[in-house]
């Protein structure tokens, strides 16, 4: 076995740290946190790409008891502003390069810590030289964590990361989970393992952004199993391929646009690489053409898996191989100790085969609340099932299928896009005077926004034009790929646009609704 191949500990491009180094450093970090005041339940905020560091100081908020903050680092500085107060954080910690458009969106108070951007970042991103110092109004971090000696305060209950999901309302939403009691830690932890598949010693590789959901949980629970946790600061597919064959994983999470690209490699390059030590493939957060999914499958064998579920709700679902190759589209089978119920209309629960809005449960699991927004919590809930608004059923056999969204969410390469907040700037542009924002089929991610733009009586718009205006307040996923400007919108009786009138071709023309 190579020096490579044996490592165990955590690797990002060339460099390495073993297990001890991150527990040590995470404790130093903890150290200096509760220096700057961090105490139990309060937040601590990350704006980092894929980095060792990011995990340590993931694990230095839970070590003191407080909730990891990790801050979607292409948005932009108002959106970031908006987290940094609405989670009345104390300290954000962030990579040189992203805190120096920062100046005017750091919150009084808030100690700012820069971290060096590493060499596996510079060589992936575009990044301006001139950023790479740190801020005059940051700390540098390295500096900073060399006068700590390891945390020996109290061992405290260790909540989850807290996840800011996209907001319906133009807000993103905190999903504050209650620390776990022991019996939910133990439960959560048995159903992560089956559906990770992560168990001690795992050889893992994490492609995708450690600030959504279940690539920051496999990551977070993957870098604790004594094994090996492969860090990509991006996903390329062969570099992928050379990682997996390096280092010899086995446990990987992944969603449906990492398969297509994979696929879409020559023949002979995917033939070229050892992918026989891949033990547990799971796959989530966008749906995957069956053809994809078969196709893989062939591929690498049955060691690919699939759950649905959410941020909210945690894996609800369960498939695997067989199961989608039996039953082709299936989200799977209900996961142990989850609930589902499919609701009519008429918030009825409905029988095998009709289809209805999902509702689920988890009573193992330590329930959540929105930060400072428990009325949105209220919003999701029905008789203590929430959902996020699929539509779906379960056949004859126990197979869940989600036919369509009830609301207008777009999922495009893994990542919840929701309109409503588009929209909202749209509408502040010169020369709007309406619009409709929705997915459309993608080859590569599933789904690509669309924006149908109405201009006012005798105004002239350019697409270009409100592309370069969105980009000025919108994270760049957020810019709509297509951007249309018609008159003569097709409205409902109210005057609401009728976007399904809008949205529903293009699907019709795929053949899929989802």
């Amino acid at each position: 076995m190579s020096e490579t191949s044996s490592f165990l500990g955590i690797v990002s491009g060339d460099r390495r740290r073993s297990h001890t180094e991150v527990a040590t450093r995470a404790d130093r970090i903890a150290s200096g946190l509760a220096r700057i005041g961090v105490r139990q339940g309060d937040c601590v905020c990350m704006l980092m790409r894929n980095d060792i560091a990011f995990l340590e100081a993931a694990y230095a908020a839970m070590r003191l008891g407080a909730y990891g903050v990790p801050i979607n680092w292409h948005f932009k500085p108002e959106e970031i502003n908006y987290i940094l107060n609405d989670t009345g954080t104390s300290v954000l910690i962030g990579h040189a390069d992203m805190l120096h458009a920062l100046r005017d969106a750091i919150p009084a108070g808030v100690t700012v810590l820069s971290v060096p951007t590493p060499p596996e970042i510079l060589s992936n991103y575009r990044i301006d030289p001139d950023h790479l110092t740190t801020p005059d109004f940051a700390i540098d971090f390295e500096s900073w964590l060399a006068q700590f000696l390891p945390y020996d305060g109290p061992v405290v209950p260790q909540p989850m990361n807290m996840i800011y999901t996209s907001g319906t309302t133009g807000h993103p939403k905190g999903v504050r989970r209650n620390a776990p009691t022991p019996e939910q830690q133990a439960a959560g932890e048995r159903m992560r393992a089956m559906i990770y598949g992560l168990k001690p010693g795992a050889r893992a590789i994490l492609p995708g952004p450690l600030y959504h959901s279940a690539p920051n949980s496999f990551g977070i629970r993957a870098g604790k199993l004594g094994g090996a946790l492969v860090l990509m600061p991006r996903f390329e597919a062969e570099e992928f391929l050379e990682l997996i064959e390096s280092y010899k994983v086995d446990t990987i999470f992944m969603v449906p646009t990492m398969f297509i690209r994979l696929m879409k490699l020559p023949e002979a390059v995917r033939k070229t690489y050892d992918v026989s030590s891949l033990r547990h493939v799971i796959h989530a957060a966008a749906p995957c053409p069956a053809d994809v999914k078969r196709a893989m499958i062939e591929w690498w064998g049955p060691v690919i898996y699939e759950f649905y579920g959410s941020t909210e709700s945690s894996a609800v679902t369960f498939a695997t191989s067989e199961d989608a190759l039996k039953k082709p589209g299936t989200v799977g089978k209900i996961s142990p100790g989850a609930e589902l119920r499919f609701l009519g209309e008429d918030g009825r629960v409905l029988p095998a085969g009709e289809i209805g809005e999902i509702y689920s449960r988890m009573p193992a699991m330590a329930d959540f609340t929105y930060h400072n927004k428990p009325e949105k919590r209220a919003e999701i809930d029905r008789d203590g099932f929430i959902t996020s608004g699929d539509v779906g059923y379960i056949d004859e056999d126990g197979y869940v299928f989600i036919c369509d969204r009830k609301r207008d969410m777009v999922i495009s390469g893994g990542v919840n896009i929701y309109p409503a907040e588009i929209e909202s700037v749209l509408h502040a542009v010169p020369g709007v005077h309406d619009c409709a924002v929705f997915g459309i089929p993608d080859a590569e991610f599933g789904e690509a926004l669309m924006a149908v733009v109405e201009p006012q009586a005798g105004v002239t718009l350019d697409a270009a034009d409100v592309r370069a205006r969105l980009k000025t307040s919108l994270a760049d996923y957020k810019v709509p790929k297509h951007i249309e400007i018609r008159s003569g919108l097709p409205r409902e009786d109210s005057g609401k646009i009728f976007k399904r009138r809008l949205r529903d071709p293009y699907w019709e023309q795929a053949g899929r609704k989802i």
